[in-house]
């Protein structure tokens, strides 16, 4: 007997399960609103160098004063890294004869003047992360992905040998005490060192969620209960805009985004521990308490009688023969994942996916202001356009099944991005301002179906003794395409268009990866290492 019978004696999916689900989504919200913090946070307004001495040109307006003290880019805006050494004052007569003599232009002596209008403040204005700091900025991202690279090892590990649950509520205790000390930064060495640490505490948030909620439901519950769970995702990404848009101060936006995490910790309490774990790691009592509470809630008395399949022997002898055959002492790592020929092909194959979902997903979504709309609107529209491409999704692996699903929304992802390398950005003949916005939003749909499908895809893919493993060692290959992503945008100083082109490669290629993995669609959930095996 497999536990795909037990659940469905117990009510396969009913009052019990839709409440966990419904609980595991809450901190679900939470995540998008830290993964892509990274936009507000640390964006950077129009600046220009601060002028010395303004004082003394009190009988000039501040256009004239900018005029005679920053040079001009060929567009007519002023520069936002470079000044004068000296007042031009002949540029008063005539604007258009800009200097051509370099020696007299020179990087920012002063710092900067910022324009507030947008932002109050942000850690770009706060600590002079541009020009030649501009890298430190980015790089902000990059820790954080790197805390979330490392969590994912750790959390991976951990949640399989101590349990989803325990190792669920420390990620969320630890995201808060991160995430507050985060706002606290005095320093930008601070902020590096705790918004890797926080990385590092929501990783666990974002590995545990989706295998914990499908570990209690039926097969043909499994896809609705990813994309549900996923659907949270989209919410948090469209509250994050409206919360960035009534927070302008970084301080209070990072406690804003943190804060709801508490409310998780605490509606944690009524969610009991996965018995799939429970059982196969012998631990019978608690797996048999679990499953009467969870029979009890969808009104199924006569199995809490040992009724139905159960009626020569009682329920702790049924678990007892589910029990996956363990030797004792034996225990599972991440090198179990590279042992056996099928689960090795699993693992390297899914890893690339993983890797090629994350790097095209941050690329597109760290990149707002290269859509042609206000960045608050544009992340709230990447967060609608999701919630269709996750329906459309739902459709699609329940008919042609997840691999083909995995495969071509990625591709088709890559293929969004390199079509808007190609249209014109500037106005020509024909005016194409309206459709690079459309483009980028479909592949923002094609990169979100990407994701959806990989998170239900891949915990369909390891068995119940590797899943949190195998998640663990794929997550930890996403996020390093998470920390790479933000990086890529320094690559436009060799040419504009090479971040984007690595996006659609990266995409591509990783896409076309996807279809030498086996097919999970109607396939029972696998127990062991050997079931994987036998199953190919």
């Amino acid at each position: 007997m497999k536990f795909e019978d037990l659940l469905l004696e117990i009510g396969g999916f009913g009052r019990f399960q839709i409440f966990i689900l419904f609980i595991l989504c809450l901190p679900r919200i939470n995540l998008p609103m830290h993964f892509l913090l990274h936009n507000f946070l640390a964006a950077t307004p129009s600046h220009h160098c601060a002028i010395p001495h303004q004082e003394a040109f009190v009988n000039l307006t501040m256009e004239e004063v900018l005029l005679i003290s920053i040079p001009q880019e060929p567009d007519g805006t002023y520069s936002s890294c470079e000044m004068f050494s000296q007042p031009q004052f002949h540029l008063l007569l005539n604007s258009s004869l800009q200097p051509e003599n370099n020696s007299i232009i020179q990087h920012c002596q002063h710092g900067w003047v910022y324009d507030h209008s947008q932002f109050t403040s942000t850690i770009s204005t706060q600590w002079d992360l541009v020009c030649e700091q501009r890298g430190l900025n980015q790089a902000t991202a990059t820790f954080f992905f790197i805390g979330v690279t490392m969590g994912a090892v750790i959390f991976g590990y951990l949640s399989d040998r101590f349990g989803r649950k325990a190792m669920l509520l420390v990620s969320l205790v630890f995201s808060v005490i991160f995430g507050m000390l985060s706002a606290a930064s005095v320093s930008y060495s601070m902020l590096a060192i705790t918004r890797t640490l926080t990385g590092v505490a929501l990783s666990g948030v974002s590995l545990i969620i989706l295998p914990f909620g499908m570990e209690w439901v039926d097969i043909q519950h499994r896809t609705f209960s990813g994309i549900l769970t996923s659907i949270f995702w989209s919410i948090g990404n469209m509250l994050l805009a409206m919360v960035a848009y009534l927070v302008r101060e970084w301080h209070w936006l990072l406690v804003a985004v943190t804060g709801p995490c508490l409310l998780s910790i605490v509606c944690l309490w009524w969610v009991p521990e996965s018995a799939r774990w429970l059982i196969a790691n012998g631990k019978v009592k608690q797996a048999q308490r679990h499953l009467l509470q969870c029979a009890r809630m969808n009104g199924r008395k006569d199995f809490t009688r040992g009724e139905g399949l159960f009626p020569s022997f009682h329920l702790s002898q049924a678990l007892r023969r589910m029990s996956t055959n363990k030797k004792p002492g034996q225990s599972y790592s991440y090198i179990s994942l590279f042992r056996t020929p099928v689960l090795r092909k699993i693992s390297l194959c899914s890893g690339a996916v993983w890797f090629g979902v994350a790097f095209s997903y941050y690329g597109m979504s760290m990149n707002l202001t290269g859509f042609g709309l206000n960045m608050y609107l544009s992340q709230f529209l990447l967060g609608i356009v999701e919630i269709p491409a996750k329906m459309i999704m739902y459709v699609l692996v329940n008919r042609v099944g997840r691999r083909q699903s995995q495969a071509w929304a990625l591709i088709l992802t890559g293929l969004s991005i390199g079509a808007n390398v190609i249209i014109p950005k500037s106005e020509t003949l024909f005016s194409f301002t309206s459709l690079r916005p459309v483009v980028a939003i479909m592949g923002k749909g094609f990169s979100e179906a990407a994701f959806t499908t990989v998170f239900l895809y891949t915990s369909e893919l390891y068995p119940t003794i590797l899943r949190q493993n195998g998640m663990g060692y794929t997550s930890f290959v996403a996020r390093l395409g998470g920390a790479l992503a933000p990086l890529v945008f320094l690559l436009d100083e060799v040419w504009r268009s090479l971040p984007e082109v690595m996006y659609c490669g990266v995409a591509v290629c990783c896409g076309s990866v996807a279809f030498l993995l086996p097919e999970t669609l109607n396939v029972r959930l696998p127990e062991g290492i050997e079931d994987i095996e036998k199953a190919q």
